[in-house]
Parts: C-alpha cells; sequence; structure tokens
C-alpha cells in the first residue's frame, strides 16, 4: 500500500508570494493549477486578508478578520479571475490595496478543489459542492434554514475541520475541529477560546457524506464552507499541549515536512490564530513571519514568533502564550511540502 496517494503536494496546495503593481487588472502566475480557493494577504502593511472561491465566483471577497457580509467589487480589490495557473487581481476606483498595491509585499494560499462545484443532496439540505477527494478538500454553498439539518460536503471521509461563513449577512467564521468535536466550536475571526453552544453543530459529529447545523445557521441566509480532511503525508489535523519550553517547544508529528502550518490556543481567550509558511521564509529556519487571520495587521517577524519545521513535524520555538505556553492548548492545521508518493519512496525536502 502506498503511503499517500498525492506524489506532489504543491499540485493541490501551493503558497505563491507576489509583489503589487498597482495597475489593474494583475494576473499572478506560477501557482501550479487552477486555484479553486485563494487567500490574499498583503504584507508589508496592515490589511485585510481576501477569500475568493471557485463557487461563489470572481468579484466576491470575504475578510476573515471581520465578521462583514460578503463584498462584490470593492474598492479594496478582489480575485477576478481563476486562471490554469493562478489568479487576477481588479478593482474599483483608485484603492485595491488589499490585493495589488503598488510596491506593496503580498502572499496567496491556493488549494485545488474541482471547478464550479456540482448539486449535492446527501443533507437535509441541498448544498453545491466544489470537491476534490484526493487533496480531503471541498467547498459547500447552501441556504440556511433556522433549523438543525443536516450538509453534504463531498468528501468521502469525516471532515477533519470545517469553516463556515454566512455570505449573505454579517455573521461569525464558526469553526470545527476534530481535536474539539461538535459540542465545542471556535471563530476563525477572533481570538476567543473554544466554546459550547449545541446551536452551531448540534452537538453532533460530521459524518463520511454530512456535517450538521444548528439553529444558529439562520434561515435564508446563504453560507459557505471550506471542508478539509486527513490525507496521509500530505496534509494532519490535531491538537498538542505546551510545554512552556523557551528553546525546545512540544514536538507535533504530522508525518511530513510542513509547508504551511495555523494554530490557534484553544483553553484561553485572548490569543490571535497564527500562520506560517516556508515561502515567506525563504525556507530557512526557523519560521518566523507570521500572519494573524482574524485581524488585519501587518506581517510580524521575530526569533520567539514560530516554529522550527522538520522532516516529519513542527516544533514551537518559544514559550510565547501564542504557541507554547505551559499546559495550554492549541490545535492546528498543517500541509506538507514532502513529496512521497504512490511508489513508497519519499523525496528529500527543500
Amino acid at each position: 500500500m502506498a503511503y499517500t496517494t498525492i506524489n506532489k503536494s504543491s499540485d493541490y496546495f501551493n503558497t505563491k508570494l507576489y509583489t503589487g503593481t498597482g495597475s489593474f487588472p494583475q494576473s499572478i502566475s506560477g501557482v501550479g493549477f487552477q486555484p479553486d480557493w485563494v487567500w490574499i494577504k498583503r504584507r508589508n502593511i496592515a490589511a485585510s486578508h481576501v477569500l475568493s472561491d471557485i463557487i461563489r465566483g470572481t468579484t466576491k471577497t470575504l475578510y476573515t478578520d471581520s465578521t462583514s457580509a460578503e463584498l462584490t467589487s470593492n474598492t479594496y480589490g478582489w480575485v477576478s479571475a481563476f486562471g490554469s495557473d493562478g489568479f487576477s487581481v481588479n478593482q474599483s476606483g483608485s484603492n485595491g490595496e488589499n490585493v495589488n498595491a503598488s510596491g506593496s509585499t503580498y502572499a496567496s494560499w491556493n488549494w485545488k478543489a474541482n471547478g464550479a462545484g456540482s448539486a449535492n443532496t446527501d443533507g437535509t439540505i441541498s448544498s453545491t459542492v466544489s470537491v476534490n477527494t484526493t487533496a480531503g478538500f471541498s467547498i459547500v454553498k447552501w441556504v440556511g434554514t433556522g433549523s438543525n439539518a443536516t450538509i453534504g460536503h463531498g468528501l468521502g471521509v469525516k471532515p477533519a475541520m470545517i469553516i463556515t461563513k454566512p455570505t449573505s449577512a454579517v455573521g461569525s467564521w464558526y469553526t470545527y475541529h476534530k481535536s474539539l468535536d461538535a459540542t465545542d466550536f471556535i471563530k476563525l475571526n477572533s481570538t476567543d477560546a473554544t466554546a459550547d453552544n449545541a446551536t452551531i453543530w448540534n452537538d453532533t459529529e460530521p459524518t463520511t457524506s454530512v456535517f450538521t447545523t444548528g439553529t444558529a445557521f439562520d434561515s435564508g441566509r446563504t453560507f459557505i464552507a471550506y471542508c478539509f480532511a486527513d490525507v496521509t503525508g500530505y496534509s494532519k489535523f490535531g491538537s498538542y499541549t505546551g510545554n512552556g519550553s523557551s528553546s525546545s517547544g512540544t514536538f507535533i508529528y504530522t508525518g511530513f515536512k510542513p509547508a504551511w502550518v495555523l494554530v490557534k490556543r484553544t483553553n484561553a481567550s485572548g490569543n490571535n490564530w497564527q500562520m506560517h509558511d516556508i515561502k515567506r521564509t525563504q525556507y530557512a529556519q526557523p519560521i518566523n513571519h507570521r500572519i494573524a487571520p482574524n485581524v488585519d495587521l501587518v506581517e510580524q517577524t521575530g526569533d520567539t514568533l514560530g516554529f522550527d519545521f522538520v522532516s516529519n513535524g513542527f516544533r514551537p520555538n518559544n514559550n510565547n502564550a501564542d504557541y507554547n505556553g505551559s499546559g495550554s492548548t492549541y490545535i492546528y492545521m498543517a500541509f506538507g511540502q514532502s513529496i512521497v508518493g504512490t511508489n513508497n519512496i519519499p523525496a528529500t525536502a527543500r
């Protein structure tokens, strides 16, 4: 049996850095595939995160640092096209600073689903789903009823993490993570700790075909969900407990060398989500260029702000409470850079 069905992780997830030109539209190439979910963040100046996906379509923007409803063709910029090797950005008026300000540096994180999506009737509410079962990723759109309901996700396996947002109205980014179980939820747009609320997931674990929503998913509102599953050698979702060491934090085994990691402290409020990737540090250790999805802050760097990425996992290199507080609990989401495929032969990660 092969270690993983994915020969090259960058065929399904890739970080692409670029510099703004101030000229619109700008085409960003070199992603390596047509991205179906694009997440953009201006690095050198504070600006909102820009999220676009193939199901909602071009011009439609959500911000992870905001509870705002979906914006259309706003002056701060949007993704205007999904191309075979990347995407284009555009703007109206004279701004566009969130996606293409002249001379500004940007990071984009790109995931491959399966195009515009199709109807899914597995749940009590019909959904539109774009799914890549090989990579364990789907994008799901549906209209809420305000009652307990089930939604088809298309993965064919139980999701490990589900990130949801109402698009037609103000609302939080309710997030499910397998390490918290379905009695609890956490918000991607907040520093809050986990909370127990049956109106979110109806205290019901997702299955191989559906996830359950509670009465908090209001009637008539349109919602989007980004669903993820563990894929051996490519993606991993889990939790760890910090040890408080300033030099050798808790080791987290993933089975691959990470390319991108998202972490959140769950047992206390006041700590931002933390996002790190190998591209922004140009593969050098430590992986200490951090971006916080829940705020519009400039990218921060420092020796006590991140991880060491190793061949089979990652380790906090500090005792910062955002990463490694003694006795504190954390959830994580990680994607790999190693190439280990159907021949069972691992390649050396860069």
